[in-house]
């Protein structure tokens, strides 16, 4: 059963990566890093300082960076255990992929999808009752994490752990975002206006 599934993970991996073209290629080679999102980052903290507080953003960025750091060591923990070889570095399957770049950390699973599934949760989740489109922002930790399929740095099923893991973690940090943020009573801008125009 799990050599059938392993199989089909290869299979599937070969099959989406060699859809690539020499036109995408920088595409996704330039989505691929966190840094070059900055805009949408940016667009992120704009959108939530129009509709929370200051208190409640600094709180939200706490939480964030406990998160990513929890993330990133259970990952870490995980790959290295598991030492899944990536689909670039295995001689078996790398014959057939489309190579662009290399990695020599293990695969499995997808940090990159981990991360930004269970961040954008947490942001959704606190923006959801503003904005009725806030889904749209999944949009980023899709197309984030198929760029590592593009590239042959992650099979299918990494990338579909990692969302696992991290929207199961992603719940787990808003409701820790949440307790605080009820503990210290801390009020969105919102709640404030309308207490003000009372």
């Amino acid at each position: 059963m799990l050599e059938q599934l392993i199989q089909k993970d290869q299979q599937l991996l070969v099959y989406l990566n060699n859809l690539g073209t020499e036109f995408w290629d920088p595409v996704f080679m330039y989505i691929t890093h966190q840094i070059n999102w900055w805009p949408f980052f940016l667009f992120l903290i704009f959108l939530l300082l129009k509709k929370i507080s200051l208190q409640q953003f600094g709180l939200l960025v706490l939480v964030l960076t406990v998160f990513f750091v929890f993330t990133d060591q259970f990952t870490n923990l995980v790959k290295y255990s598991t030492d899944r070889l990536r689909p670039v570095n295995d001689p078996l399957i790398s014959p057939y992929l489309r190579i662009l770049r290399k990695a020599g950390s293990p695969s499995f699973f997808s940090g990159h999808a981990s991360n930004s599934s269970g961040s954008i949760l947490i942001i959704f989740l606190i923006l959801k009752k503003y904005y009725k489109y806030a889904w749209v922002l999944f949009f980023f930790p899709l197309l984030f994490a198929y760029t590592r399929i593009y590239l042959g740095l992650h099979y299918p099923l990494d990338i579909i752990c990692g969302y696992i893991f991290g929207i199961s973690s992603g719940f787990m940090f808003f409701f820790v975002f949440k307790f605080l943020n009820n503990k210290y009573r801390l009020k969105d801008k919102q709640k404030t206006q309308e207490v003000i125009n009372q």
